[in-house]
C-alpha cells in the first residue's frame, strides 16, 4: 500500500492525495513487490534498500546512494495477538522526496493524520525527526509500562506471593527488553551519525531535535538495563528465601521425626515379650508416658537452644 500526504506550513489539516507532487510524504506500508517497483522507477531509488526495509530482523544503520540517504531504524508496536515487538522502518530522504517504508502500520501516523502534531511534509527533514521522535516516545511508553509491572511483582514478594506465572511474565518482559535494547543501541549510533550533517541538512532547529533523541534514547536504554537488572534481583532474592523457607521446612520435619521416632522405640521396648523393669509395677504405663514427654522436651529444649527452629 503506498500513499501520499501533502501538508505545507499553511495548511491545517493533511491532504492524501492521488498522486506524488514535489513536497509530500511518499507513505509505503508492508508494499508488494510491484509497488516497490514503482517506488524504484518513479523515485530512482536503490531496490536492495527497500528489500532490505521488509525483513523482520533488520537492523538501525545508515546508508547513502548519490544524493539519496537511507535511514534504518526500529520501532516499537503491539501486534495482533497483543504481544509487543519490533519491525523495522526505512526513511528515504532526497534532494525533493522523503519516503517511509514499512512492513506494518507506524504507530506514530494517527499522530500525524489527527492533527496533534504540528508538521508539514514540505520540511522533509524535520518530518523524518519528528517520527523518529514519536518511535522514541513509543518506546518509552512501553519500557514504562514494563517497569510498573516489575514493581508490582516486586511489592508481591514482600508477602511471598509471587507465582510461577510471574516468572513466566519475568522471561516475557526479558525478552522484550532485549529486543528493545537490540533496536535502541544501534539507533543511537545512527542518530550520532546524523548529526555530522553528511546525510541530510539541518537546521539548528533540526540538531536540537536530534540531540534531544539520542539524549531520550539513552535514558530509554539505561531504563531497560535498570529493569534487567532489578528481574535480576528479584530472581536472587526469590531463590534465596525459597532455599531459607526449604531449610527451615526440612529442620522442622527432622525435629517432628525425632520426637515420634523416640517414644516409638521406647513404647517397642515394652512391647516385647522378655522380661522388663517395673513391668509388674501399677504405675508403668503412666511412667513410660511421662519418660517419652520429657525426652520429648529435651529434644524441643536443645533445639530451640541451638536455633534450629
Amino acid at each position: 500500500m503506498i500513499k501520499y500526504f501533502y501538508k505545507s506550513l499553511r495548511s491545517e489539516r493533511v491532504q492524501e492525495l492521488d498522486s506524488y507532487k514535489p513536497g509530500s510524504w511518499v507513505y509505503a506500508e508492508a508494499p508488494s513487490q510491484e509497488e516497490i517497483e514503482t517506488l524504484v522507477q518513479k523515485f530512482n531509488l536503490t531496490p536492495g534498500h527497500l528489500e532490505d526495509a521488509l525483513d523482520e530482523d533488520e537492523m538501525p544503520r545508515l546508508e547513502k546512494e548519490g544524493d539519496q540517504s537511507y535511514i534504518f531504524v526500529r520501532f516499537a508496536y503491539r501486534d495482533e495477538d497483543g504481544d509487543i515487538s519490533t519491525a523495522p522502518v526505512l526513511f528515504i530522504f532526497g534532494n525533493e522526496i522523503v519516503i517511509t517504508v514499512s512492513l506494518v502500520r507506524l504507530p506514530s501516523l494517527d499522530a500525524f493524520m489527527t492533527g496533534k502534531i504540528q508538521f508539514a511534509t514540505t520540511q522533509r527533514a524535520k518530518l523524518i525527526l519528528l517520527i523518529m521522535q514519536q518511535i522514541v516516545e513509543q518506546y518509552d511508553g512501553f519500557i514504562t509500562r514494563t517497569s510498573k509491572q516489575i514493581k508490582l511483582i516486586r511489592s508481591r514478594l514482600r508477602g511471598h506471593e509471587i507465582s510461577n506465572q510471574d516468572f513466566i511474565d519475568f522471561v516475557m518482559i526479558e525478552d522484550e527488553l532485549n529486543e528493545f535494547l537490540s533496536s535502541l543501541m544501534p539507533t543511537n549510533a545512527t542518530l550520532r551519525r546524523l548529526l555530522l550533517g553528511r546525510y541530510m541538512p539541518l537546521f539548528a532547529e533540526d540538531q536540537d531535535i536530534v540531540e534531544d533523541l539520542l539524549l531520550n534514547n539513552e535514558q530509554s536504554i539505561e531504563a531497560c538495563n535498570s529493569n534487567m537488572q532489578s528481574i535480576i534481583h528479584i530472581r536472587e532474592a526469590y531463590t534465596s528465601i525459597s532455599s531459607n523457607n526449604l531449610n527451615r521446612t526440612i529442620k522442622i520435619l527432622t525435629i517432628i521425626t525425632v520426637l515420634i521416632m523416640l517414644p516409638s522405640m521406647i513404647y517397642g521396648m515394652y512391647g516385647m515379650n522378655v522380661g522388663l523393669p517395673f513391668q509388674e509395677a501399677a504405675w508403668a504405663f503412666w511412667g513410660i508416658i511421662a519418660l517419652s514427654l520429657m525426652v520429648n522436651f529435651v529434644v524441643v529444649w536443645v533445639a530451640r537452644r541451638k536455633r534450629i527452629f
